[in-house]
């Protein structure tokens, strides 16, 4: 959370569409924080994406999209709610299609447990690379606390409840540890 995630997925595809090249954005149906279809940064920025769902085939929605209209790249946003298998559709886009993909999103939740789709990236991505952002106390934050509006901490609940910078908290492993937000 914080770290910038979507600017930079917004940024890379603009760096493609400068080229004159074709990107897909795809995001997550289930988060409509700023629209369903739409990747929205804090700083103001966005674009348009194709919303995903947990039994959409991405190998074929890609694929689909390549034989219309040339693809130089696949940017996932939300990628922590894709499933393995949609993992493994994305692994084939690169390796049948030839079509780089890069994901973004979170490693895990609120109780400190990876989400199924990064847990399924951190096993078979090329590449992995830390966004960072950084705790209350300026460590490197790598874990967030789900929080209600007085700034309670939560400890219990469902993997999934979409929220922004009013729902978590960025910390760093002592203070998600210590319960400690800052706040």
């Amino acid at each position: 959370m914080n770290a910038g995630k979507s600017t930079v997925l917004l940024q890379a595809s603009y760096n493609y569409r400068e080229r004159g090249m074709n990107t897909l954005i795809l995001s997550a149906a289930l988060d409509t924080r700023a629209g369903s279809g739409k990747v929205a940064s804090r700083i103001g920025i966005e674009a348009q994406a194709s919303p995903f769902s947990s039994d959409m085939d991405l190998f074929e929605f890609v694929s689909k999209h390549h034989e219309q209209d040339k693809l130089q790249c696949v940017l996932i946003d939300e990628a922590q709610f894709l499933q393995e298998k949609q993992v493994w559709q994305l692994a084939k886009v690169a390796d049948q299609l030839g079509i780089p993909v890069l994901c973004y999103g979170l490693r895990t939740d609120f109780q400190g447990n990876l989400f199924s789709g990064s847990a399924a990236l951190l096993a078979i991505a090329d590449n992995l690379r830390e966004i960072r952002t950084i705790c209350w106390c300026g460590s490197k934050a790598t874990m967030v606390l789900r929080v209600d509006a007085d700034g309670t901490v939560i400890e219990h609940g469902e993997q999934v409840e979409i929220g922004g910078n009013e729902r978590y908290v960025s910390l760093c492993r002592h203070h998600w540890s210590q319960r400690e937000t800052g706040l």
